[in-house]
Formats: C-alpha cells, sequence, structure tokens
C-alpha cells in the first residue's frame, strides 16, 4: 500500500484554481486586472500551477491570457482550462480548442467524463465515443507540443458507480499522453475514507500500466465539509498534487481551502509545498485575495482568520503567556498570523496586560490603569459594547483612561433629515445630514445627502474634516453591522452598531451603543475615523 509517513518530505504540488473554479462562486467576480494581481501574488508566494480560466468561453479569460503572454511569472506554470473536444468531430477540427492552444501556456488542463451517467445523460453518446474523446483531445493536444493534465470530473462518483469503465477512461488519458492524473470530487460528497481507498487503486493502475512514478492529483469540492479531508487522505494515498482555491471559495459549496491544506501538509505531515520562507505569506495573501475580490475575510478560518489565535478567557490568557502551546496547535507566526488578546467581560488583568501591549503599551499587573480599564471595559458592555469585535474602540478606550487620547475632533452635534418624494418612482427617500464638529477649537458646520441616514452622516463628517485631515480620504467603510440588544422593548431597543473601516492596507472596527439608531452609527462612524488618524500618525513616526 502506498502510504506516504508523515515524517515525509516528498513535494506537494500546489494547482491553484481561484481563478476560474474559485469565480464560479455565487456573488464572486474579477475583471482582468484582478485576475493579474491575483496571479502575480499566487507566484510570489510560490504556488506551482495557477489555473487562469477558459480560454474561449468568455471575453475576459481570452483578455487575461493575452495580457499574461506580457507577462513573466517567476515561478508558476500558468495553465489554460478546457473539456475534451464534442461527440462526432476530431479534435483538430473542433474550433474549441483554437482558443486553448492560442493562450500560449505550456501547460493544459483537460476535463473529462468519467462517470458513465453523464456519458450517456450529459454528453448523449456512447461509453466508448467518451473513450476516444479523451484520447484524441490529449494526443492532438500533445502533438502541439503542450504538456497535459487530465481532470477526471466526477471520478469518485463514477467509480463508484461503475469501476471497470472509470478505470477505461483513465486509461484513455494515459495512453494519449496525460502527465497527470487529478480525481475530481465534483458533487463534494465522497467520503475521506473511501478517498483513500479508490486512490490507492489508481496509483496501483497506474504503476500497473508502466507508470512507475505516477503522478496523482486530487479535486475535492466542500459539499460535505470533508474537502480539506479528502485531499489529506489523496496525499496519503499517492496523490502529489492538490488542487484548490485560496479561501476555499467556488460552486456551491466551495473548493478545497489552500489556506488550510497547505500548513496542514507543511506543517504538520513533513510535506514540502510551498518554500518554508514563503509559508508566511500565507496570511497576507488570504486577506489580499478576499480584498480583491471584494468579500469579507472569514475571521474564524483556520490558521488565516483573525480569530484562529484569538485567546478570550482569563485562564486561556495567562496559559498562553506562560507558554503557548498551552492553547495554540502551531505558532501564528509560521503562516503569517499573530496572537490576539480578546478584551470583553470575561477578561482578566492578564487579559488587558496582554492587549493594551499589542497597542505599544506597557502596563504591569499592580498598576491602578489595569483595574480601571477592566471595569470601564465591563461596564461598557453591560449596556451593549462588545469589544472583542471593535478593537479600535477597546484601544480608544484604553488611551482615554491613560490620558494619551488625541483629540481630533469632537462632534457637537448632528441632526438627520428624511424624506420621501412621492413624485419620485418607487418613492426614493432622500436623506440628509448637518454636523457641527470642533477641530483646534473651532466650530465647522457642513452638510451633505446620502442615500440613507448614516450615508449622509458619514458623508457630513468627512466633509467637516478632510480639509484638516486629508488621509481621511484613503478611509472607506468595508462593513456596516446593526444588533438589537433588548428585542423586548421593540422600537424603544438598544442598538449596538459596529462598522469596519479599511484603509486599503489593514482593517479596524469600532462600535457604537444607543437606543437611537442613527447616534450609534455616529459613534461608530466617528470613532473609526478618529482611530484611522490615530494609526496614520502612528505609521507617519514609525
Amino acid at each position: 500500500m502506498h502510504n506516504i509517513a508523515s515524517n515525509s518530505s516528498e513535494h506537494i504540488f500546489i494547482y491553484d484554481t481561484t481563478l476560474r473554479d474559485g469565480t464560479q462562486r455565487e456573488g464572486l467576480s474579477l475583471s482582468v486586472e484582478d485576475k493579474v494581481r491575483i496571479a502575480d501574488r499566487l507566484d510570489l508566494m510560490g504556488i506551482a500551477f495557477i489555473e487562469g480560466g477558459w480560454a474561449g468561453a468568455n471575453p475576459k479569460d481570452g483578455e487575461f491570457f493575452r495580457r499574461m503572454q506580457e507577462y513573466r511569472l517567476s515561478h508558476a506554470e500558468l495553465v489554460v482550462f478546457c473539456s475534451t473536444r464534442r461527440a462526432g468531430i476530431k479534435a483538430a477540427d473542433d474550433p474549441m480548442l483554437g482558443p486553448i492552444l492560442g493562450a500560449e501556456t505550456k501547460w493544459i488542463t483537460i476535463f473529462g467524463k468519467s462517470w458513465d451517467l453523464h456519458v450517456i445523460e450529459g454528453l448523449r453518446t456512447t461509453l466508448d465515443e467518451n473513450l476516444e474523446m479523451i484520447g484524441d483531445t490529449i494526443a492532438y493536444l500533445r502533438s502541439c507540443d503542450r504538456r497535459l493534465i487530465y481532470d477526471a470530473e466526477h471520478w469518485f462518483d463514477g467509480y463508484k458507480n461503475n469501476p471497470d469503465y472509470a478505470i477505461k477512461t483513465l486509461k484513455a488519458a494515459f495512453e494519449a499522453g496525460a502527465e497527470w492524473f487529478v480525481l475530481c470530487d465534483t458533487n463534494g460528497g465522497t467520503l475521506p475514507d473511501e478517498v483513500a481507498k479508490i486512490t490507492q487503486i489508481v496509483y496501483e493502475s497506474l504503476i500497473a500500466w508502466g507508470n512507475a512514478s505516477p503522478q496523482i492529483g486530487i479535486h475535492p469540492h466542500n459539499d460535505s465539509g470533508l474537502a480539506v479531508a479528502n485531499a489529506i487522505a489523496a496525499v496519503q494515498h499517492g496523490a502529489t498534487m492538490v488542487q484548490g482555491t485560496i479561501n476555499g471559495y467556488g460552486e456551491r459549496c466551495g473548493n478545497a481551502n489552500l489556506c488550510t491544506v497547505i500548513p496542514n501538509l507543511q506543517l504538520k505531515m513533513g510535506y514540502d509545498c510551498i518554500a518554508a520562507d514563503n509559508l508566511a505569506q500565507l496570511t497576507e495573501v488570504s486577506r489580499q485575495v478576499s480584498e480583491i475580490v471584494n468579500l469579507a475575510p472569514d475571521d474564524h478560518a483556520p490558521f488565516v482568520g483573525a480569530s484562529a489565535f484569538a485567546h478570550k478567557g482569563g485562564i486561556h490568557v495567562s496559559a498562553v503567556q506562560r507558554n503557548p502551546l498551552t492553547y495554540e496547535h502551531i505558532a501564528p507566526e509560521s503562516i503569517g498570523n499573530n496572537r490576539r488578546i480578546v478584551i470583553s467581560e470575561q477578561a482578566g488583568i492578564s487579559n488587558v496586560i496582554s492587549k493594551v501591549e499589542t497597542f505599544g503599551i506597557c502596563l504591569r499587573k499592580e498598576d491602578p490603569a489595569c483595574r480601571q480599564i477592566l471595569q470601564m471595559t465591563k461596564e461598557l458592555e453591560q449596556i451593549g459594547y462588545q469589544f472583542e469585535s471593535a478593537e479600535a474602540s477597546f484601544e480608544l478606550l484604553v488611551r482615554e483612561a491613560l490620558g494619551d487620547r488625541p483629540k481630533f475632533f469632537t462632534i457637537s452635534n448632528f441632526y438627520v433629515y428624511c424624506a420621501t418624494d412621492s413624485d419620485r418612482l418607487n418613492g426614493d427617500v432622500n436623506s440628509q445630514a448637518t454636523v457641527k464638529v470642533v477641530v483646534n477649537g473651532e466650530e465647522h458646520l457642513t452638510a451633505a445627502e446620502g442615500n440613507g441616514p448614516v450615508s449622509a452622516l458619514d458623508l457630513a463628517l468627512r466633509k467637516a474634516l478632510i480639509s484638516f485631515y486629508p488621509e481621511i480620504a484613503n478611509f472607506y467603510l468595508t462593513d456596516y453591522k446593526v444588533r438589537i440588544l433588548n428585542s423586548d422593548c421593540g422600537t424603544q431597543a438598544t442598538t449596538r452598531v459596529l462598522i469596519e473601516f479599511s484603509n486599503g492596507k489593514r482593517r479596524w472596527s469600532t462600535a457604537g451603543v444607543s437606543d437611537n439608531i442613527i447616534d450609534a452609527s455616529c459613534k461608530a462612524i466617528g470613532e473609526g475615523l478618529e482611530y484611522g488618524l490615530l494609526a496614520a500618525v502612528r505609521y507617519t513616526k514609525t
């Protein structure tokens, strides 16, 4: 049985399909420029293969491959993706393959049908013709001096339904000259023990056909929540390529998350996936890609999530301070993440000391400020604040307690007006906000319109401040959440607003609590702009 030892240093080729399979996620769309930026970042991290898309299937993918012909990747092989030729014609005569060759990539990934159900009901052709389609397509592309990766679509379902035929499809690809044989769990329903068993059978079959060093890949989907487990199971039984996406993006429930696969294989199992020095880029790449695709990062994602190494309970914090191994399965720095101490009503003095250290503030346990900050935190959380999700607000609180909070501006008052114009189509609501702020001892009154009261308030506040603090132009809202804290009070309930900001390089969150949603929003917006200015000053000084 092929079962690589856990301390193996065998190389596992990482094949990224974020630019093709990842874009099939609902709500995710990439421009050509987005795809170039992601490809460049993956290349810098040391990904072996980057699948760019299906040239000819849409204008965007065609343009991407044209752009990449002028762009030299330093490490990765760019791959173009396509299906086998259509039934009833020769591959050389199929116009679909013209743009594939025109992409001018050394490597081409061709997918073919492994499941007899799909051959008969999907392609509506014969089982023999499907074998011809696989063999003819690969042989033709090989004759055009291309190297071939064969994706056996629905491999595991096909094998379980008709193992003899599934093996024949793989052998057709082998005899035609494919170099890699990727087993796809396209519906995402296969269990790890099945993946292990079937991958082992494929490994032994390739050996029997005369392939002394089989190159097997695994392409798992996450419909059963097992994509990462299935990738690992396949690697343990002969696979040396894992296909997946950054952050697990993909159709339905997504693909295998490479940000989870890579550190598991490399740090825990001893495989060589990317250069050891590059592994520390993983968290940054995860967050950069989420920024490019305009999807909020998953804070609770394994390894790279903002909460992956967050410690909230006082006992946990004390133990981690003495020895991180007590509550951390790896060193967060190894994958570019960092330890976070979360402040909440469950916090102890240890939490406060550890947390303020991340702000560059050193406090001792006996310092009265520690208990003052802890008491203020618990009192504010009692009325509805939540600092574990609004760390920027907590830093401002700490600096206020220590007398070290800069006064960039003060909001004296604000006025928000909303009116529905019955003459407008769909009864659009017109929102206006007037804000009075104090900067350097002088009052300034400004007004602005927005598509809602919070938008109008945000725009008015920025308008009042931007001449004093031009950096504000780079701050933008990336998320806005409203939570009703005591729903039994109906329209008089207390509201907590959490707002996330970004300057394109980092994110920060602030909170506001009030029985008036506009007031809560104003507090959160004001602190968000204030913290952004504080961070900008700190960055300038360093």
